[in-house]
């Protein structure tokens, strides 16, 4: 037995294991590398088979071909590209928007976390601007009833627009009137709200963008008895 090489064979085993283990981790496999070429350099290299099955050896080893090079392109931090995901925003409805209520309101207070936008609820929607029906943005809006297949609300603003406590109703320069619903959980950045009363509008549910809190049911009562309720 060659026990000369079987040692060399072990001995290059583990050269190469040790170069791939540090090409994984990014460090240099210079001295490795050549220690590896040595060793290949030292080692008889099979000839041509003959007809026998043996081979015979050759007096020059064949030419190595080139090591790829270390895939530095890894070594740096890239960004992958990730498409944004698809934001559902408010959008006027299909069918156009009929205005403003104008007809009796009978309050109802049945706020359910459960998706869908509920009496009692305060909600992000798409409100049509006063002037022009046609245009309008998103805001927070105060579900109070509904009106056959809309849902009736008022606005929220953190204006201050009139001064007072929780429960007041003002008036301001215009004469328009509202009542101070003091803090809660619709506003992230803790703000004072106020709701305008003069106003009732109708919301399509489809048009609605996102639950933001349930009205307390006491705050709910105060804001309900300042409208007119036939």
């Amino acid at each position: 037995m060659d026990w000369k090489r079987l040692a060399r064979k072990a001995v290059r085993t583990g050269v190469r294991q040790g170069i791939t283990q540090l090409r994984r981790s990014g460090k240099d496999t210079t001295a490795l590398t050549v220690v590896d070429s040595l060793l290949r350099e030292q080692s008889p290299s099979p000839g041509p088979a003959k007809p026998d099955g043996s081979r015979r050896s050759q007096g020059k080893a064949p030419a190595q071909a080139p090591k790829p090079a270390p895939r530095e392109e890894f070594d740096r931090s890239r960004s992958a590209s990730r498409q944004k995901p698809t934001q559902r925003f408010p959008k006027r409805p299909d069918g156009g928007y009929p205005g403003d209520y104008r007809g009796p309101i009978r309050p109802v207070y049945t706020p359910d976390l459960d998706g869908d936008a509920d009496p009692g609820e305060i909600v992000w929607a798409w409100v049509p601007y006063e002037e022009d029906h046609t245009q309008g943005k998103d805001r927070p809006v105060l579900v109070i009833g509904r009106d056959g297949r809309w849902l009736l609300a008022l606005m929220l603003t953190s204006k201050d627009n009139v001064p007072g406590g929780v429960g007041d109703v003002r008036a301001d320069e215009h004469g328009t009137a509202y009542i101070n619903v003091g803090t809660g959980d619709w506003d992230s950045q803790g703000r004072p709200s106020e709701i305008r009363l003069d106003r009732v509008i109708r919301i399509e549910p489809t048009a609605v963008r996102r639950e933001g809190a349930i009205m307390p049911m006491d705050r709910f009562s105060r804001i309900v008895k300042a409208i007119e309720v036939e």
